[in-house]
């Protein structure tokens, strides 16, 4: 298994204190937000439950979740709507979210670690990308568990208004069911517009 820490280790030594992972959540759903979440742990902690968020079992997750939130110096989110999302285009409205997340974090970070490839340019903090972050450093681990779970519930709660979805099981995500739901009785306000709606 890779080490988690070798990122923070890295910029810990550089004189860095508050390293914040970012990571999103809900990119590939049909409806609902893309969440992001930023998390700064202590230096030098290492937490065993924080794994890869894809790797872990929903009870896990939250296991994981209350570990993270109980030891860690900071837990923001950001959130951009499907609204938002239409009118951006999925991917910076990604990178906006992450972004809200990062600048709601008390205490501010001194460095970002981002999962993925790119961010965005208007930044006040150094940062660094990382491709499959989740899998590779434990703070970018740490912001999917966040945002996955927070995302996962706000979708449940979303489904009590519109319960022919589905999105208690799939929380927005395409399913055969969500896409028959759709074809039946059309999008709520809360599908991407933007997106596919309807299978070929």
């Amino acid at each position: 298994m890779a080490d988690l820490l070798d990122a923070e280790r890295r910029l810990w030594n550089a004189g860095y204190e508050r390293i914040a992972g970012l990571d999103e959540a809900g990119r590939g759903c049909l409806a609902g937000p893309v969440v992001a979440a930023a998390v700064i742990l202590p230096k030098g902690i290492q937490i065993e439950s924080i794994q890869d968020s894809k790797s872990l079992s929903e009870a896990e997750r939250e296991n994981a979740r209350e570990e993270i939130e109980a030891k860690a110096e900071a837990v923001a989110l950001g959130i951009c709507s499907p609204q938002e999302i239409d009118k951006l285009n999925i991917l910076w409205a990604a990178m906006k979210a992450m972004r809200r997340a990062a600048t709601d974090c008390t205490p501010s970070p001194d460095y970002l670690l981002i999962d993925g490839n790119r961010f965005v340019d208007d930044t006040p903090w150094p940062y660094e990308t990382l491709v499959k972050g989740d899998a590779s450093s434990q703070s970018i681990a740490a912001a999917s568990i966040i945002a996955k779970t927070s995302r996962d519930a706000m979708m449940r709660k979303l489904h009590t208004q519109y319960p022919a979805y589905g999105w208690e099981s799939n929380v927005g995500y395409p399913t055969q069911s969500h896409y028959e739901a759709l074809d039946e009785h059309g999008p709520t306000p809360y599908h991407r517009r933007s997106f596919k709606l309807a299978q070929d």
